[in-house]
């Protein structure tokens, strides 16, 4: 989703040029310049912030239908917001981007966070839930990209399951009845039942990958090659044996044991295998 967000957000603030928010570095550099009691300091973080207002909107508008006001996520997103452009550092050589979206989505996500849990959730997943979004933006700033789960895992010093299951984990926010009726301002009425669109499973697309990556990373090359065939070029498993020389049956059975070990590494808890 941060990196959906980063590719897509358009800045609409008067002064903008282009289509992203690379044009922001020159006023941080404008900012760091200025000592701490200057009285245009004050101007330029302003100035900033400003020209910064709609990827806050932008943002919040992702985690509508959520259960929250719009307004108020709005609120959250600006407060984080500000907090990106006071704690980024202009020599680590990022980009802003890369480290307010983070940011945002952090604060925003530590509002639900606080809210209620709809979804009874294991005390240690909650509490390293707590410490992904602090790790998640000292790594953005460190690396320039959103970090892996793997790289949270190392920097937080805990095992890679535990981060797994913390992402999983965020998926346990609060909840709404569907018979809820929409909010008043978007002039429907109508119950969110009735208002639901088509199923956008990738949304989530990035925090599964950030979980997997490197599970996949670490396969011999011939099973992620299977993996491959069978779930990204949708071959059929009649199709793969003939690639490997093998029948179809140990071809069934090499999926199973694939599938399996990605689980166990995963969440750590033995799959389940199926009788051959």
């Amino acid at each position: 989703m941060t990196e959906t967000i980063i590719r897509t957000v358009r800045p609409h603030a008067t002064g903008s040029t282009g289509d992203s928010y690379d044009n922001i570095e020159p006023w941080f550099e404008k900012l760091s310049a200025l000592a701490a009691d200057d009285r245009h300091r004050r101007e330029v973080r302003d100035t900033i912030i400003e020209l910064c207002l709609p990827l806050a909107e932008h943002i919040a508008r992702r985690f509508t239908g959520r259960g929250e006001a719009f307004d108020d996520l709005h609120q959250i997103a600006r407060l984080g917001l500000v907090q990106a452009v006071d704690r980024f550092d202009i020599t680590r050589g990022s980009s802003f981007l890369a480290f307010a979206v983070p940011t945002i989505m952090g604060e925003i996500r530590r509002h639900f966070r606080d809210r209620t849990w709809s979804v009874r959730v294991p005390r240690r997943a909650k509490e390293v839930q707590q410490l992904l979004g602090p790790a998640t933006e000292v790594l953005s700033q460190r690396l320039g990209r959103i970090p892996n789960a793997r790289e949270l895992a190392a920097e937080l010093d805990i095992e890679l399951s535990e981060v797994t299951r913390a992402l999983i984990a965020r998926n346990a926010y609060k909840t709404d009845t569907l018979d809820a009726v929409g909010d008043p301002d978007d002039n429907t009425g109508l119950p969110v039942m009735d208002r639901l669109g088509a199923e956008e499973p990738c949304y989530r697309l990035l925090e599964d990958s950030m979980a997997v990556r490197p599970l996949l990373a670490a396969l011999p090359e011939v099973d992620r090659q299977v993996l491959v065939w069978r779930f990204f070029e949708n071959r059929t498993q009649s199709y793969i044996g003939e690639r490997l020389g093998v029948s179809q049956m140990q071809v069934s059975r090499l999926l199973v044991r694939i599938l399996s070990g990605l689980r166990e590494r995963a969440v750590g808890e033995p799959a389940l295998r199926r009788a051959a």
